[in-house]
């Protein structure tokens, strides 16, 4: 009894270039994805950049953090507190660089212009008022959670 044996398809057959391609494609748009989503929002370290809390300098302790910047030139930042809808600590940010006393959930913190500048270049910040969500990623990193938002 002779066996026939059933015939392969060759390497470079239209299905096998079909379903690399398709692999291919696969993995491209999985990694486009990712990098998609991890660049969205960005890290900010606390350990690269120097804030003061009045003359201390400011050591972040908790987990989340809201984060305001504006100007006290233009409004207050406990008037502004109030149109805020999250219940976390509020960091907030003055871009005058007044220096005020401590609130219940609101800590003032302050730096040097050239480090202000930079802190607004990386979150893209062209409107004051404007608030954002930041989560501890690891040691004094933080991860921005949220998309900026402008106060009105």
């Amino acid at each position: 009894m002779i066996k026939k044996h059933k015939k392969r398809g060759s390497p470079f057959s239209l299905t096998y270039v079909f379903a690399s391609f398709f692999g291919a494609a696969m993995v491209a748009s999985a990694f486009a994805y990712h990098n998609y989503e991890f660049s969205k929002y960005k890290f900010f370290d606390f350990k690269d950049t120097v804030f003061y809390q009045k003359s201390d300098l400011f050591t972040p302790k908790a987990e989340k953090y809201t984060v305001l910047v504006y100007s006290s030139n233009m409004q207050e930042s406990v008037d502004i507190a109030q149109k805020i809808k999250d219940d976390n600590v509020i960091l907030a940010i003055d871009l005058y660089q007044k220096r005020f006393k401590e609130e219940d959930s609101i800590i003032h913190i302050t730096s040097g212009m050239n480090t202000l500048l930079k802190f607004v270049q990386k979150f893209n910040i062209y409107d004051v008022p404007c608030v954002f969500e930041i989560v501890k990623y690891k040691d004094l990193r933080y991860k921005q959670n949220t998309r900026l938002e402008v106060i009105e």
